[in-house]
């Protein structure tokens, strides 16, 4: 099934359209710049209106122009949980919410992008993060934002968040600068994650729908390590790419083979 996707870009950042997909482009440049390419299908739409439930099957091809390229680059389903411009890249006109997110995220240092100590924060990973509160009530703890930077206390929210966010994720060993293929699997008890046709993750946990499909490279970082120091900045980087091709969802709700 195909999906329309928008276009995001942030100082001079570009997508390339390809025979079988795009090509996400970031030039190189200092810290304190944030440089995106994002192709999405949820940009001009509420949150209740994305436009994917379970069940259904993303799989795509995608390589990157180097390993361990400095900020974040991933694809797949989430709920684009950052709004009011939380963050880089949070979208204006959508209030925040709690993470509902299924995909592949790759995150350099100094990015700690895990709230249980013992999942991966850092690395490449496929992934899942669901809330155990409606998304809205995400707006109950603004108040107590002030109070991260008192850092026992920071540690007692990040404690009390681990609870109601969700989390299981998986390190890959990923040959990231080769074509492979990655697949995603959303039923309406749990999730598969595939890695060229291998089963890497299979998770009881599944996010609440509706999301939408996100595809994007950047030079940001941000984290909540668990002694309760909260990160969020942009790096120095390279000039990078994310190249995608035959991106497909299937809406059979057929079971990974």
């Amino acid at each position: 099934m195909k999906t329309d996707l928008s276009l995001r870009q942030k100082e001079g950042s570009t997508v390339v359209a390809t025979p079988t997909g795009w090509k996400l482009m970031i030039p190189a440049g200092s810290d304190g710049t944030y440089r995106l390419a994002q192709l999405d299908d949820y940009a001009h739409i509420p949150r209740s209106r994305f436009p994917w439930r379970p069940p259904l099957t993303v799989q795509l091809r995608a390589r990157v122009s180097a390993p361990n390229l400095p900020g974040t680059w991933g694809f797949g389903l989430w709920n684009d949980p950052f709004g009011l411009s939380i963050g880089y890249g949070g979208t204006p006109r959508r209030l925040p919410a709690l993470p509902e997110t299924a995909w592949f995220f790759h995150g350099s240092e100094p990015n700690s992008l895990a709230l249980e100590d013992t999942l991966p924060a850092q690395g490449f990973f496929a992934g899942v993060f669901h809330s155990s509160l409606p998304g809205w009530s995400v707006m109950a703890g603004v108040p107590a934002l002030p109070l991260l930077v008192i850092r026992p206390l920071s540690r007692a929210i990040r404690r009390l968040a681990s609870r109601v966010i969700r989390e299981q994720a998986v390190l890959l060993q990923a040959e990231e600068t080769g074509w492979q293929r990655y697949t995603i699997h959303w039923r309406r008890d749990g999730l598969v994650f595939q890695y060229n046709g291998r089963t890497v993750l299979e998770s009881a946990l599944t996010p609440t729908p509706p999301l939408g499909l996100v595809l994007w490279i950047d030079n940001q970082y941000a984290g909540w390590t668990e002694r309760g120091e909260v990160r969020l900045g942009t790096l120095n980087n390279p000039e990078a790419w994310l190249e995608i091709a035959d991106l497909r969802i299937d809406l059979s709700g057929s079971d990974p083979g």
